[in-house]
Parts: C-alpha cells; structure tokens; sequence
C-alpha cells in the first residue's frame, strides 16, 4: 500500500525519491496549487549532499550551486576570528552546496516528476483530518484555494513534512501553541555583487544581537558576478510587535540598514549589497521546543515537522533529508511498518534534539559572541582573546553532534545500501 508524504518541501521530495529508489509506492500532498521555486539561499552540508548524490543528482547540484570550500567568522570590525575549509576542501568525499532552496527544490521536484509521474504529487492538498483504521492511515484534503474537499485517501503510513506550521504536529499536540521566537529578526535577500574573497566563502560577522551572513549561490559570470545571499540579523526589544501572521513580508530597510551602515570592510561593503537588493524579506528567528515523541501508530513527523531549529550552522534542509533517508533505510530492514517508524524515531529524535538545543546556544557562531564579550572594541589578534583551543573545540563539537565530523562522515557506509538491484517491496 502507498505510503502517505504530507508536505512537498525538501524533506518530502527527497523522501519520495528515497522510496522510489526501493520501490516503495508513495504519493505527495501539498496545500499550495502550485509549487514555485520560492525563497533564498541555503546550505546543503557533506553528509545531506552525499545523500542527494546517493539519488543521483550530483551533476544538477554542481551545475545550479556553488560547491562551498571555506566557512569564516569575523568580528563585527570585519576582523577575521576564525576559518575553516568546507566540503571537498576539508577532506570530505562529498561537497556543500551553497545553493538558492527554491531551485533544490525545483530540482527534487523535477525528478520526482520524472521518476515517479506527474500524478505522484497532488497540489491544492490541504491535511485537514486523518485517522488510524485497523489496516491502514485515511488522510483527509481540503482545496484551500477553492474552499472545497480535495480527497480522502488510504495509506499504510503517514509522515508529515509539512513544515514548521505543521497540520499534523498541531493535531497530535493541539496544546502547543504557536513556534517560539527570541526576540531576533532575520532579513533575508540575493543581490547581484562582485565576488569576494575565495568566491565559495561562506561568510559571518559580528556577534548574536547584530550579525551579517552571507555566501555566494551561484557561480561566477563573464563579469566576475555572483547572486549573493545574505542574511542581516538583529535582536529586538521585547516590546517589538513582528507579524506573526505574517511569516515572511517584505523587509523595510530603515528597520535594519542603520545598524550595518558602517560595515564596510576591505572585503565586503555589507551596506551596499543591502541596498543593492531588488527584494528583501523579514523573517522571525524561530524554533520549537522538542518533542517526547514523533511517531504515534502509522503516523511520524519529520524535518522541520519534528524538529524546526534555529538556522544556524546551516542544518535545516541537511537535517531533513537525513530524516528521509533513514525512515527508507528502515524500510529495507523492517519492511513499511509502525516499527519502521519507531526505529527511525529512536536514532533521530534525540540526534535532533540535542541540535534544536545547541543552535539555541548560538552553535558554532558562539565564537563571534565570545570575541564581542571579551573584546567589544576590537582586538589586533584573536587568540588574545579566544584559544586556539576553544575555537577548535566549539567548531569540533557542533560538526559532532550535527554528525559531519570528516573521518566518522568518511568512514561511515551509505545510509540506503541497496541489495542488489531486487526490490523487496
């Protein structure tokens, strides 16, 4: 029997293409009516791009992104604090992506379309009500759009990628309430800019209560250019009244612009790629508190479903399709089935757990934070004011508990090992 997705984001798509890879049947909900490639950039770390590349879309990602190869933080003097080499140039067997989310989406999309049919993936699906039979899962859809029902369908399991604003989430804990925000805006935006630095640097300065992240998602053009994506982040006096309805509206520049004004640095004029940009958004800095449990009977969640974390560290999108990857890998050891789910529960609810709890601590970014405490105005070298010893301690132990560190990552066997060519399903 097929197995119920709601939600065609990122963490649905790959686990649809996941089950493809080892025949089991699946269909796809999705509430919009059309599904665009929205939104701005993201990072795809070693250990998710290795699971893309595992379902053959390497050459796409190449081709549409930018193959990361030096992350570095920087005070908010523009002073370097810190830098490491990423993806290919770490070591690992696998790159990062620095890659816009609506085209990873277009692209997962695009061959779940190709692998799986048109038909695999039902727009204008609103979740509105599912239950648990004797035999099997019956989801019930409205067309949201059209204020009408959509259908009622029979699975053998439901899992819910359907986001931060889950239905699924909200229907098993109805007491929960609305996601946490503390106190700090994110305005997110690409700009069309002069490469700076390495032109595959990923770049973040300043500390937890103004900071400026940026990267490169696109490769250079016949003019040196890049699509730049970045991120200008503030904490707000608790009074600040964001729209809550009102997830993602355009961003106002004089809420934010003044306090980066004078960041222009002699390698990045942080100003200028603000105002240079056709469309800026606003978005609350936002997570959940995580949960006990995920899966109840034939029903589970996944991705930002079951776990949304701050975007720190770059490991929302990663997380997710590690999610995916490890309900099929269950699959092909338990058969479609309620142990199934409580087997992948069990490795990565406490996984992500522990990651939802250490990016509220600032992650690996806790080093700009540190320097600004020590050293508000400024320093000539940073291990005046941070050790050696504490950089790479903080940097080591985020990559362990987000489970990219380079020689486990390295030594350790694909996730899906597919027997033979035989499906077993």
């Amino acid at each position: 029997m097929t197995v119920l997705i709601a939600g065609g984001g990122i963490g649905g798509l790959t686990l649809a293409l996941s089950l493809h890879q080892i025949g089991v049947p699946c269909r796809i909900f999705e509430s919009v009516p059309e599904l665009k490639p929205l939104g701005v950039g993201i990072n795809v770390l070693p250990h998710a791009c290795r699971e893309l590349i595992e379902l053959g879309l390497l050459e796409k990602l190449d081709t549409a992104g930018v193959a990361t190869s030096e992350l570095a933080y920087f005070s908010k003097h523009g002073k370097p604090i810190w830098s490491e080499p990423r993806g290919l140039a770490a070591g690992y067997k696998w790159p990062q992506f620095s890659i816009h989310r609506g085209i990873l989406q277009q692209i997962l999309l695009d061959t779940v379309i190709e692998r799986l049919g048109r038909d695999s993936i039902l727009n204008g699906h609103h979740l509105s009500h599912f239950e648990e039979t004797a035999s099997c899962v019956r989801a019930s859809f409205l067309d949201k759009a059209k204020g009408r029902i959509a259908g009622v369908y029979d699975g053998e399991l439901l899992i819910a990628a359907d986001g931060i604003h889950s239905a699924v989430r909200e229907k098993l804990y109805p007491d929960e309430g609305p996601p946490i925000w503390n106190g700090r805006i994110l305005w997110r935006g690409i700009t069309e800019g002069d490469v700076f630095l390495s032109g595959r640097t990923m770049i973040m300065a300043g500390h937890q209560h103004v900071k400026f992240v940026c990267y490169p998602i696109s490769n250079r053009d016949d003019r040196g250019r890049q699509e730049i994506n970045w991120i200008a982040e503030r904490t707000l006096d608790p009074t600040y009244q964001w729209r809550r309805e009102d997830y993602n509206r355009t961003a106002r520049l004089d809420e934010f612009l003044p306090w980066f004004e004078d960041w222009r640095f002699d390698w990045l004029d942080v100003p200028g790629l603000i105002r240079n940009c056709a469309h800026a958004y606003e978005y609350p800095l936002v997570d959940r508190d995580p949960l006990p449990r995920w899966t109840f009977g034939r029903i589970t969640l996944m991705g930002d479903a079951a776990h949304p974390m701050y975007p720190i560290g770059s490991n929302g999108a990663s997380q997710a399709i590690l999610d995916a990857r490890t309900i099929t890998r269950e699959f092909l050891d338990k058969g479609v089935s309620i142990e199934a789910l409580e087997a992948y529960e069990a490795e990565r609810r406490p996984a992500t757990s522990e990651l939802v709890l250490l990016n509220r601590g600032n992650g690996p970014e806790q080093v700009m934070q540190l320097v600004e405490e020590r050293a508000p105005d400024g320093f000539e070298v940073v291990t005046d004011v941070l050790s050696r010893q504490e950089l790479e301690g903080i940097a080591s132990n985020y990559k362990r508990v987000a489970g990219f560190q380079v020689d486990a990552l390295n030594a350790k066997p694909p996730i899906v090992q597919i027997p033979g060519s035989v499906s077993r399903f």
